[in-house]
């Protein structure tokens, strides 16, 4: 069976560095991203220079339109698809729940949870044996928020993980018989340029003391995870949350 796996949010930090792993691990990958066109040519350009085979694929998750058209657009260029990697998501500023505006919990339930739902949708309807598929594996990426609530920062973005949790849940227990395998990965603090999206570019470092491990974790790190849990060596893993947070 061909390799053929999607990362969203793919053109920085944990999806890129997914994405050029699983390609080493003979995946043919498309790098999906939502503007910054440049960030995925170079994860591609960095695929292919060592032998990879890589596409690029612009969406917003959140947009079923566009959605649909990139999964069309993996189609032609890749063929059908058997492993999808739900990265793309968001954080905000720090802000306490009274703080908090309608349109930021709509930003951040629009892009971490439909748009995972979306696209897992999407590649069930391509995995599938009721729609012609041989199976396949997902992997979300939730996070360590789901559990730790994150407490007068973004409360709103652990509960949208904490719904990543609950999907990855009841999605395995649907599709296990059909041959896909849905699990999970739940970072705790590692370095990528999410949290200076979110105002906090130190924030790794201010808390790495709370970690038992008493560092911040890499992007690479947690790919190890993502690719293994795509892999056949986790053939008969599946509904797992697994997490990757130095014991935090």
């Amino acid at each position: 069976m061909d390799k053929v796996l999607l990362v969203t949010g793919a053109s920085r930090g944990i999806g890129a560095a997914t994405a050029q792993l699983a390609a080493q691990d003979g995946w043919a990958v498309a790098v999906n991203y939502t503007a910054n066109s440049l960030a995925a040519d170079e994860v591609v350009r960095t695929i292919r220079a060592t032998g990879g085979n890589a596409i690029t694929v612009q969406a917003d998750v959140a947009d079923e339109a566009q959605v649909l058209r990139m999964f069309e657009t993996l189609d032609a260029k890749l063929g059908r698809l058997t492993g999808l990697v739900n990265n793309a998501g968001v954080v905000d500023v720090t802000a306490r729940l009274d703080e908090m505006s309608v349109a930021r919990w709509r930003r951040m339930f629009d892009i971490n949870v439909i748009g995972s739902l979306l696209c897992a949708r999407e590649a069930v309807r391509r995995m599938s044996p009721r729609h012609g598929g041989n199976g396949g594996a997902i992997v979300n990426v939730s996070s360590a928020a789901s559990r730790l609530g994150s407490p007068g920062q973004y409360l709103d973005y652990a509960a949208a993980k904490g719904a990543i949790d609950a999907f990855t849940i009841g999605l395995a227990k649907e599709v296990a018989a059909e041959g896909i395998r849905v699990n999970a990965v739940r970072p705790g603090l590692i370095e990528t340029e999410i949290h200076a999206s979110g105002g906090l570019p130190d924030r790794v470092r201010d808390l790495q003391h709370l970690v038992p491990m008493q560092r911040g974790g890499t992007a690479l790190e947690v790919a190890q995870a993502i690719v293994w849990l795509l892999s056949d060596a986790a053939s008969y893993t599946t509904m797992s949350l697994l997490d990757v947070s130095g014991g935090r």
